[in-house]
């Protein structure tokens, strides 16, 4: 593994031991991997003692469909005790296999797996032990705990490797823009699930920009608002020929029902919802460029934010009462990745660290630091190899900068 040059590893050491940068300890360790995955989603349980992960036994290459992870938690308050939970077979490096607290409960979670050729998910009480599987996968669980959305799992394998799932094959690999494949709305007390809108429905919304002729659709990300009234997802499509993708991202009501775009623009990246009328993404606008602005549902209004400070793309949440911006960066030009903390309302950045990434995690299996805050918004989670012991998750105590 290489390091960074030594003037620079040893201003960085400097930094953290000065005070400068908030305190970071690592919470699993070697000779297994561990990480979480996916930023909009909660890691850590209601008290904030435990934190989710995964582990498995290898890196540097796509998952196969008999590759194993397993699913367990560490015990924050117990010397990082890891509490080994279950196991899946149905992951991707990016997104994991969808691993979660079960929003409303205190105890359970909900992740991915597939089961007799068909993917599911199972709901697990940790305190119990109690355990149910829906005969679907989950992608996002509405603020109630009462449903889910998800999407194709197995499509996305083809479409957008990293984010998709091996082991089950996909019935419209052929065909563009299927009327059975999309979006689906899943009861977690039933498994019973049904299509909201499919990649046929987007194929049919036209597009300004161009003609998506002989395309090849997808959807994928999704994220229900914090009132659980709308849901936004992003579709994408590759047409014939065309090099990488275009890119929506729409909103519409948890029936699928009052369908709205709100970002035309083809360069949609990530986003997350900051209140029920107001989405918070990478996006271009003839303005300011790339840039990531507050998009209005219903209206489509933007308004870049922090345009001199958030200037590259990231992975961007908000903590609990909606103050800060929790945010990262994809590695620069000495492989470093930079989490950080915004304040829109005084244009101030903080930074969380500067950690290293090794040039082979790149691609597919590369590792973004995906930050994800804790409930009471006082610690960050981060997912890094910078330690010489391959992907782990990483504690930083943020308490000395929000107060």
């Amino acid at each position: 593994m290489s390091l960074p040059p030594r003037r620079e590893f040893l201003r960085l050491l400097a930094a953290q031991l000065g005070g400068k940068l908030p305190p970071v300890r690592a919470v699993t360790r070697g000779p297994k991997f561990h990480w979480f995955g996916y930023y909009d989603k909660f890691q850590f349980d209601p008290t904030d003692r435990y934190a989710l992960g995964m582990q498995v036994d290898f890196e540097h290459r796509a998952p196969r469909a008999d590759d194993v992870i397993r699913i367990g938690m560490v015990d924050l308050q117990n010397r990082d005790r890891w509490i080994e939970l279950g196991e899946s077979r149905a992951w991707s490096w990016q997104q994991s296999c969808m691993l979660q607290w079960l929003p409303g409960s205190k105890s359970e979670i909900i992740w991915n797996d597939r089961q007799e050729g068909q993917f599911v998910a199972h709901i697990l009480d940790v305190k119990s032990g109690k355990r149910r599987t829906l005969p679907s996968s989950i992608a996002n669980v509405s603020p109630d705990g009462q449903w889910a959305l998800t999407t194709d799992f197995a499509r996305i394998t083809h479409t957008r490797p990293g984010y998709g799932y091996e082991g089950v094959p996909d019935p419209n690999r052929e065909v563009g823009a299927p009327e059975n494949s999309g979006v689906w709305r899943v009861d977690l007390k039933t498994g019973k699930r049904r299509l909201l809108v499919s990649l046929a429905d987007m194929d049919r919304i036209p597009y300004q920009r161009e003609a998506a002729h002989e395309a090849m659709h997808w959807t994928y990300v999704l994220i229900s608002s914090p009132d659980g009234k709308r849901f936004a997802f992003i579709h994408r499509w590759r047409s014939k020929g065309q090099r990488g993708f275009s890119t929506r991202l729409f909103t519409a009501n948890p029936d699928g029902k009052e369908i709205f775009e709100i970002d035309p623009s083809g360069y949609t990246s990530h986003f997350i919802w900051r209140d029920p009328r107001h989405i918070l993404a990478w996006t271009r606008r003839e303005s300011h460029g790339d840039r990531f602005y507050l998009l209005e549902d219903r209206t489509g209004k933007a308004e870049v934010v922090g345009p001199d400070v958030m200037a590259v793309n990231g992975h961007c949440t908000y903590l609990p009462g909606g103050r800060w911006i929790l945010n990262d960066t994809y590695p620069d030009k000495e492989r470093l990745q930079h989490p950080y903390l915004y304040d829109p309302s005084v244009n101030l950045k903080r930074p969380l660290g500067h950690f290293l990434s090794p040039p082979e995690y790149t691609g597919e299996w590369r590792c973004d630091t995906h930050p994800r805050t804790s409930r009471n918004g006082r610690m960050v989670m981060i997912d890094s190899p910078h330690g010489g012991y391959g992907r782990q998750m990483y504690l930083i105590d943020i308490s000395g900068i929000i107060g």
